[in-house]
């Protein structure tokens, strides 16, 4: 097993699924990462290293207050992103 942060890939979906929902703001590859990167930098890291702190990371992203708190700060940096995007389109 390896060393992996879970809530990179809980980031990396929500944006997938919240990003839709915003017709004003570009989904490309580069703001798409932007996002998630201002998301990371605001959240808890989620890192496991065996199967048991695997499975404890699955039953956290359960949580409804942690998942609120995550869909907070992935708006928050959709809002940034799309004001100030770091690209020329």
């Amino acid at each position: 097993m390896k060393l992996h942060n879970h809530m990179e890939d809980l980031v990396l979906s929500y944006v997938d699924k919240l990003l839709p929902q915003f017709d004003s703001v570009c989904n490309c590859e580069k703001c798409r990462l932007d996002i998630a990167a201002l998301a990371l930098n605001n959240l808890p890291g989620m890192y496991s290293v065996t199967e048991i702190g695997e499975v404890y990371s699955k039953i956290k992203e359960m949580e409804t207050q942690y998942v609120a708190d995550v869909i907070k700060e992935i708006t928050k940096a959709i809002e940034i992103v799309s004001i100030r995007p770091e690209h020329t389109k």
